[in-house]
């Protein structure tokens, strides 16, 4: 990230422009008579996710700095206040459409699409309905996002409209969560009660929120409503066909497939039914699959699994499909463990992160960056062991 000499707009090392954004200095006209502060934990695990997210190949925002405040802020307890400095392609969001058309300004609406345009998505100027087009475009990349969050692991917490980037990049990690044992209906958030955002329902949220983007352009898309509404839906229908190839091509990576077959999809889906009989760690299990495709050897996989998962029977039908690839194993176990990770941001390192910097103790602060800069190394750092029973973090927070 570099600044002109006279402090012009921030551009990074390939000369895009970026916006820079401090989350947790202070009330805004923005915070719903909230303080507008940070504690420090949720800032904190910000830094800490973000960084991961962007190791893992994941559009993200990223974290240019962790501040501390020298303030408390007033949480459950009192808590030692901080500041994240974060950097973004754009800090645009679905509810930033909003704002304007709960107004009913359409023009404001219009300004702030050809500014997204302009800024983020360029190749649309010249469509033949620029407006349709930036519809397309975000609900592309946020079908790509949301694909890739789900073959990590990674449940965002809280997916409202003001926390969807237009960008199609992650943001907002408060109270985020990676699954330890696999349970589509996971949920972390403390404030999501009834499951909402749980791991399972990411897609359709994701497609909830472009709808209502959808609405607030109808009146940029057509004179006609009805024909502004017919062409939305349109733009709309390319989510699932995105969603869907983007996780099966993510899905036939993980198992180590190369070749396309019409039975993978289902292959994919007994795995995860295994898994979640199981109680099988979402991370651990698919790095050992690649340990599987190296040494033939099963037995630490299964360990995994509780009794009957019915893994057995699935290895057997997956290493007869991995047959009829036409590549080494060598290749095929390099592919696998480069995606695949060793260690993810587990929750129980960050609560114990954040415990440790609460009290002045930043080491284990740094120890668990540097390791997720380097997500799919192996390491014997031990920072890629799930939770012991009494560790296990079952609600995260929101810090702002």
């Amino acid at each position: 990230m570099v600044l002109s000499e006279k402090w012009g707009p921030p551009l990074d090392r390939a000369g895009r422009l970026r916006d820079i954004h401090l989350k947790g200095s202070g009330p805004t006209p923005f915070s719903r008579r909230g303080d507008g502060r940070a504690a420090l934990g949720p800032v904190l695990r910000e830094y800490v996710v973000s960084e991961a997210m962007h190791a893992l190949g994941i559009p993200t925002t990223r974290a240019l700095a962790a501040l501390t405040t020298g303030e408390n802020v007033v949480r459950e307890t009192m808590q030692p206040g901080g500041v994240i400095v974060r950097v973004a392609s754009s800090h645009v969001r679905v509810g930033t459409f909003q704002y304007f058309a709960a107004q009913e300004d359409i023009e404001g609406v219009r300004i702030l699409a050809d500014h997204v345009i302009g800024r983020l998505y360029p190749e649309l100027k010249d469509a033949e309905n620029p407006y349709l087009a930036l519809l397309e475009a975000v609900t592309v990349r946020q079908a790509d996002l949301v694909a890739r969050w789900m073959l990590v692991g990674f449940i965002h917490g809280v997916m409202n409209t003001d926390n969807m980037s237009i960008a199609g990049e992650t943001i907002d990690f408060g109270p985020c969560a990676f699954l330890d044992a696999y349970d589509p209906a996971k949920v972390f958030s403390f404030i999501d009660q009834n499951g909402r955002y749980a791991y399972g329902n990411q897609p359709d949220m994701a497609l909830w929120n472009l709808g209502r983007l959808a609405e607030t352009l109808l009146p940029l898309l057509d004179n006609d409503r009805e024909q502004a509404i017919e062409k939305a839906k349109s733009a709309l229908m390319r989510f699932d066909a995105v969603f869907n190839d983007t996780y099966l091509g993510g899905w036939r990576r993980k198992l180590g497939l190369a070749l396309e077959e019409d039975g993978d999809a289902r292959l994919a889906g007994r795995l995860l039914t295994a898994m979640h009989r199981g109680e099988a760690d979402f991370t651990l299990t698919f790095r050992q699959l690649g340990e599987v495709v190296r040494t033939g050897q099963t037995e630490t996989l299964v360990a995994l699994f509780n009794p009957g998962s019915g893994i057995e029977d699935w290895i057997g039908d997956w290493q007869e499909r991995l047959g009829r690839e036409e590549r080494s194993v060598e290749a095929c176990h390099a592919d696998m463990q480069a995606t695949n990770p060793r260690i993810i941001p587990r929750n129980h390192r960050i609560e114990e992160m954040i415990q440790a910097a609460v009290a002045g103790d930043y080491a284990p602060f740094h120890r668990l960056v540097a390791a997720l800069s380097h997500s799919f190394e192996d390491a014997t750092d031990g920072l890629d062991a799930p939770p012991a029973p009494h560790e296990t973090v079952r609600n995260t927070f929101c810090g702002t």
